[in-house]
């Protein structure tokens, strides 16, 4: 039985977020109690209760959208690995599947030793890739796929979501990732398409 998956994309502004509120909707439709947690967010907006990212559950949050080592370094507010893995633990105890997102990409820092990487195999989870679809979206793909499993993560799948409105031969694009990649894909959405939350899950397959 599917239990949490982490989620990772091939760059930054690829589409995690929509893929893991879709994967959030679509496992509660299954009735599932799910839960999403982004344990590192950038970009963020000051609020009542503090620094907020309009994602997730974020445990570290900082206001500008840049790689968070550059900023957790420089503050009180360094990334504790530890920590993030208590507070998921905390939330996967609850409920029946947890969503955790990455940050950026599979090696963004989270400091001057950790990325994002070694926080999912500190988490242990299968890894769902998201990969956005431009020029170069193969090669990031093939790349980003082979750190996963060289990092002794599994791949649960991986969702094609074309970013660039003018990109060339989308169709055949998908087809070199899949033929390259052992995994299955969880779903594909065209520029413009199902960019609503219900459309999207919809569309996904697990």
């Amino acid at each position: 039985m599917l239990k949490d998956l982490f989620i990772t994309g091939t760059d930054t502004g690829v589409g995690k977020t929509l893929i893991s509120c879709a994967l959030l909707a679509k496992l509660a439709q299954q009735g599932l109690t799910v839960q999403g947690m982004k344990p590192v967010a950038s970009g963020c907006r000051q609020t009542p209760d503090g620094l907020r990212n309009e994602d997730a559950v974020n445990p570290y949050a900082y206001t500008e959208p840049v790689a968070p080592h550059l900023l957790a370094d420089k503050t009180d507010n360094a990334i504790d690995l530890a920590l993030i893995q208590h507070k998921y633990r905390k939330i996967s105890s609850q409920c029946d599947c947890t969503i955790v997102e990455g940050v950026g990409g599979w090696m963004v820092p989270l400091s001057n030793t950790q990325t994002v990487a070694d926080l999912a195999v500190l988490l242990d989870l299968p890894v769902v890739l998201v990969v956005g679809m431009r020029l170069g979206c193969i090669n990031h793909a093939l790349l980003t796929y082979q750190a996963i499993i060289d990092s002794g993560l599994s791949c649960y799948g991986w969702v094609a979501n074309q970013i660039e409105a003018d990109m060339l031969r989308f169709d055949e694009n998908i087809i070199s990732i899949a033929q390259r990649i052992d995994a299955p894909m969880l779903g594909r959405l065209g520029y413009g398409e199902h960019r609503d939350i219900g459309s999207v899950s919809s569309s996904l397959s697990l």
